[in-house]
C-alpha cells in the first residue's frame, strides 16, 4: 500500500485531463446563471438518470457501503434495500410533478426559488431559511466527500492525510468552478458508467481470487455465521432505521435538481428505467465487494489477516491495489474518485447557487447581471469547499457518519415540505416554513440527544438502554416536519386563489401526461 505504478499513475492522470476537458467545454456553453445551476433544462433522459445516480451514490457506494458490510455483514443490507425503494418512489411520484411545477412557478431554478414562487412569499423568509438548510447540511455532506478523497489519495499515493485532503479538494473543486451544471452532468454520465463497471469488475475478480462463491461463503462462515444472516442482530428499531434511509430521497437538492433539469417529462420513463437499473446493480456490486472483503481479509482468506481498525472503508481501494493489473488499477482508482467527485461537485454547485440566487441577488444586488451572478456562484464553490475542508481535517472522520447526518438533515427539512407543496392544494407558506425548521432542528437535536440529556445528569449507559433513542434521526425529523407543516397550514388561512389556480394547472398537466 502507498505505492503506485507508472501505468496506474498515467491512467489516473488521463482521467483527470478528460474531466478538465468537460469543464472547459461546458465553460463556453454556459451563458447565464440558469445554465450554470440547471443547464438550461436541456438534459436528456440517460444523462439525467446517470447524473442523478452518480450524484446520489458517491463515495458511500464504493467506500461506505462495502465498509459497512465488511464490519456488520449482511445485516447492513437493509440500507441498500431502503435506498432502492426510496429512489424508485422518488422517480415515480416526485420527478414529473417537480419538473412541471418548477417551470410553471416562474421558471424556478433552485429549491429555495421554487418555495418562494410556489407560495408567493414576498418576505423572502422561505428562500432564506431553505438556503440556510442547504448551506449547513451540504457543508457536512461535502466534507464527507473530501474525507473519502483524502482516504483515496492517502492509500493510493502514500500521502499524509492532510496533504491528501488538500490535493483531493483541489482536483474536485477545479472543474466544478469552471464548468458549472453542464460540466457536472456530463462528467456524471462518464463517472456513473465508470463506477458501474468498477462495481462489476472488483467483486467478480475478488471472489474468483478467493476460489469462487462457495469458498467465499465458507470463509465468512468460519469467521462467524452471523455475517451471512441479514436478520442477525437487527432488531425492529435497527431495521426501521436502516430502511428509513429511503425517506431521504425526497429532500436531496443535488438529486432532485436533475428532475428539474430534464428537457421534457417525456424523457422521465426512460430516465427512471436507466437510473433504477444502474442503481440496483451497483448496490449489488457494493454488497458483494464488502462480503468478498470479509472473506479475503481474514485468517481464512488469501490475506491471512483482518484489516486494521478504522481501515474498513478502504476495502475497495485495497482490492484495486492487490488484485488488478496496473492499467486496470488506474482505471479503478479513477472510478473511486468518480464516485467522490460526482456527488461533491453537485453539492458545491447547489450550495453556490443558494449563495448567488438566494442571498446575493435578493439582498445585495437585485439588478446583478447574469455574468456577475455566475462569478458569485463560482466564488461560493471555493468558500464552501474551504469550510468543508476544515470539517474534514479529522482523519478519524467516517464517510458513512457524515453522509448519514447530512442525508437526514435534507430528508427531514425538505422532504415532507416538498411532497406537500407538490401534492397538497391546502399547503401554506407558514406551513412550509414551520415544517422546514422543525425537520432541520429535529435532526440536529436528535443527533446530539445523548449529550443534551447528559446535561441533566442522565448517563450514557442509561440513555443507550432506551432503544427508541437509537432511531435514525430522519424518522422523527420526517414525521414531525410533516405534522408541523400540515397543522400550521390547516390552522391558517387558505392559500390565495392564484396559488390554488397554479396548483390546479400543474395537477391537470400532470394528470394529462399519465
Amino acid at each position: 500500500m502507498g505505492s503506485i505504478s507508472q501505468a496506474t499513475f498515467i491512467t489516473f492522470i488521463f482521467y483527470m485531463v478528460v474531466l478538465l476537458a468537460f469543464g472547459l467545454y461546458a465553460y463556453f456553453k454556459t451563458k447565464d446563471l440558469s445554465d450554470y445551476v440547471l443547464g438550461g433544462r436541456k438534459l436528456g433522459g440517460a444523462t439525467a438518470a446517470l447524473s442523478a445516480g452518480a450524484s446520489d451514490m458517491s463515495s458511500w457506494l464504493l467506500l461506505g457501503l462495502p465498509g459497512a458490510i465488511y464490519v456488520g455483514g449482511m445485516s447492513e443490507i437493509w440500507i441498500a434495500v431502503g435506498l432502492a425503494i426510496g429512489a424508485y418512489l422518488n422517480w415515480q411520484f416526485l420527478a414529473k410533478r417537480l419538473r412541471l411545477f418548477t417551470e410553471k412557478a416562474k421558471d424556478s431554478i433552485t429549491i429555495p426559488d421554487f418555495f418562494e414562487n410556489r407560495f408567493e412569499d414576498s418576505s423572502k423568509v422561505l428562500r432564506v431559511i431553505s438556503a440556510i438548510v442547504i448551506l449547513v447540511f451540504f457543508t457536512f455532506y461535502s466534507s464527507s466527500g473530501l474525507v473519502a478523497g483524502a482516504l483515496l489519495f492517502q492509500s493510493s499515493f502514500g500521502m499524509g492525510y492532510t496533504e491528501a485532503l488538500w490535493i483531493g479538494a483541489l482536483v474536485i473543486v477545479s472543474y466544478t468552478f469552471v464548468g458549472g451544471f453542464l460540466a457536472v452532468s456530463w462528467s456524471d454520465l462518464f463517472q456513473g458508467t465508470l463506477m458501474f463497471l468498477a462495481l462489476v469488475i472488483v467483486p467478480v475478480v475478488a471472489i474468483t481470487e478467493i476460489g469462487g462463491w462457495n469458498e467465499t461463503v465458507q470463509a465468512i462462515g468460519q469467521i462467524d455465521t452471523a455475517y451471512l444472516d441479514a436478520f442477525q442482530g437487527v432488531g425492529f428499531i435497527a431495521m426501521i432505521s436502516l430502511l428509513a434511509w429511503g425517506l431521504g430521497y425526497f429532500g436531496q437538492p443535488h438529486i432532485i435538481t436533475r428532475f428539474m433539469a430534464i428537457k421534457s417529462t417525456k424523457e422521465l420513463p426512460k430516465a427512471q428505467a436507466i437510473g433504477m437499473t444502474w442503481m440496483i446493480l451497483s448496490l449489488f456490486g457494493a454488497v458483494f465487494t464488502g462480503l468478498a472483503g470479509l472473506a479475503y481479509f481474514s485468517e481464512f482468506g488469501p490475506a491471512g489477516t483482518a484489516l486494521p481498525e478504522n481501515q474498513e472503508e478502504t476495502v475497495f481501494i485495497l482490492f484495486t491495489q492487490l488484485l488488478m493489473n496496473e492499467w486496470v488499477a488506474g482505471f479503478l482508482i479513477a472510478a473511486i474518485l468518480s464516485a467522490i467527485m460526482s456527488t461533491i461537485d453537485s453539492q458545491l454547485l447547489v450550495s453556490s447557487s443558494a449563495l448567488a440566487e438566494d442571498f446575493y441577488k435578493p439582498f445585495f444586488r437585485k439588478k446583478a447581471s447574469q455574468k456577475e451572478l455566475m462569478w458569485v456562484g463560482r466564488i461560493g464553490v471555493l468558500l464552501i469547499a474551504f469550510i468543508a475542508i476544515l470539517l474534514a481535517y479529522n482523519p478519524e472522520s467516517s464517510v458513512l457518519e457524515l453522509v448519514s447526518y447530512a442525508w437526514a438533515g435534507f430528508g427531514s427539512a425538505f422532504g415532507p415540505v416538498l411532497l406537500l407543496a407538490l401534492f397538497w392544494r391546502r399547503m401554506t407558506r407558514n406551513g412550509a416554513l414551520t415544517g422546514m425548521i422543525v425537520g432541520g432542528l429535529t435532526v440536529i437535536i436528535w443527533a446530539e440527544l445523548e449529550r443534551i440529556v447528559g446535561w441533566f445528569g442522565v448517563s450514557a449507559e442509561s440513555f443507550n438502554e432506551i432503544a427508541f433513542f437509537s432511531l435514525y434521526e430522519i424518522i422523527p425529523g420526517f414525521i414531525l416536519a410533516g405534522l408541523a407543516a400540515i397543522i400550521v397550514s390547516l390552522a391558517g388561512k387558505e392559500p390565495s386563489k392564484t396559488i390554488q389556480a397554479q396548483f390546479d394547472e400543474v395537477k391537470q398537466l400532470s394528470d394529462e401526461l399519465k
